[in-house]
């Protein structure tokens, strides 16, 4: 894809998201009724399941929010983002703080889950809320939530998990370092705090840990003590996407710390790495997980294409090449382009398509569940239109 072509991209992913994604989520997720949000819709966007799983009640303020605040400050975006934000402050912790994990339409728990992901998109989704009504005590809320995930991700018994048995390393997952990353970044778009920069550090230096340099890609899991955990599956197991994601988050991390070379190198490294791991020569698209030994993968999902991580890998390339003028991001952007935008978007009902077998054959139709909902999609067309823009002086 030469270079002029980008402008076309920031075009399409303007046309996607003002046309096809958000007009989608509009007409059905919104539950005026009860507040927050259906996100299991089917391919017309009816409700298949009317449980709002917190996770994504907390995506989906954060992107409405974003919507208003950085693309286009329309009312109806705002209102949107208050409906889920109204609802989440109403009935989305128990006495202690902690996030519910799913809850029925009206509020009630359902599951309580014992990991922090929920409570980091609440937190997101809070944080950017209160930015865009200038809600103090919102903000202030947010920034309480965040410490709290910083704990849990610290030690996971404060979340009622059992401690590590003598056996088991200390762990670091890629995603509590990802997830970390994310939040100190946006808390310090909003105010400067040492606290919160020392956190950032501390994620990125944490992330180092799981960077295998032979095969270029960050691996999920990492012991903290620098234990190699290659003796297990868990051990050996990269997603690609996922690998690509935490490159960009690297990269953007960077940006509020001291200078640091090696790391963006890596990041850069791992970009290209991933995709070249990842990327499945036979059928095309990337893979959801691989084994770095080439052993089997207990996933039995492993062979999936899925959405997120081809859009994760778009925003990636088109973040690398405006950063290093390098043509190789074009080569890599073309053919993932050919790839994702033929097999995802839906031009009869609008929004994207979320899975796919290994030869690229659609095994849901639905366009939202439990795991996907309304972010990934929007926020890599935004993103990407709004990164391309700018560096073309736009």
């Amino acid at each position: 894809m030469p270079s002029f072509e980008l402008a076309e991209l920031a075009q399409r992913c303007r046309r996607e998201l003002d046309e096809s994604v958000v007009p989608f989520w509009m007409r059905h997720s919104l539950d005026r009724e009860c507040g927050g949000y259906f996100t299991a819709l089917d391919r017309d966007g009816s409700v298949y399941d009317d449980r709002k799983y917190m996770w994504l009640q907390g995506r989906e303020v954060w992107m409405f929010a974003r919507l208003y605040n950085r693309w286009d400050r329309r009312q109806e975006y705002l209102d949107a983002a208050a409906l889920g934000a109204r609802f989440i402050r109403s009935h989305g912790r128990d006495a202690e703080g902690r996030v519910h994990f799913c809850l029925n339409r009206q509020g009630v728990p359902v599951a309580y889950q014992r990991k922090p992901f929920a409570a980091v998109f609440v937190m997101l989704g809070l944080l950017e809320f209160g930015v865009a009504t200038g809600d103090q005590p919102c903000i202030a809320e947010a920034e309480g939530l965040f410490w709290k995930i910083v704990a849990w991700i610290g030690d996971p018994t404060l979340l009622g998990r059992m401690p590590p048995p003598p056996g088991s390393p200390r762990m670091s997952q890629l995603a509590c370092q990802m997830m970390l990353m994310a939040m100190a970044m946006e808390l310090l778009a909003v105010r400067d705090d040492p606290r919160v920069r020392q956190a950032l550090a501390g994620a990125v230096r944490d992330t180092k840990l799981h960077y295998d340099a032979s095969r270029r890609v960050f691996m999920e899991n990492a012991a903290l003590d620098g234990t190699s955990l290659r003796a297990s599956p868990d051990g050996r197991l990269c997603s690609p996407g996922h690998s690509i994601e935490m490159a960009w988050h690297l990269l953007h991390a960077l940006e509020f710390l001291p200078p640091d070379e090696a790391a963006a190198a890596m990041a850069l490294e791992a970009i290209e790495g991933s995709m070249q791991f990842g990327w499945d020569e036979q059928y095309g698209g990337l893979l959801y997980f691989r084994d770095v030994e080439g052993r089997p993968v207990l996933f039995p999902e492993h062979f999936m294409k899925l959405w997120w991580v081809h859009t994760e890998a778009s925003y990636a390339l088109v973040l690398a090449h405006l950063r290093t003028g390098e043509e190789r991001w074009l080569t890599w952007l073309e053919k993932l382009s050919d790839y994702a935008w033929r097999l995802f978007p839906d031009p009869q009902h609008g929004e994207w398509f979320g899975y796919c077998d290994r030869q690229g054959n659609r095994t849901h139709d639905c366009k939202g569940g439990s795991y996907k909902g309304f972010f990934h999609v929007p926020r890599f067309l935004m993103t990407t239109a709004q990164l391309i823009e700018r560096n073309s002086g736009r």
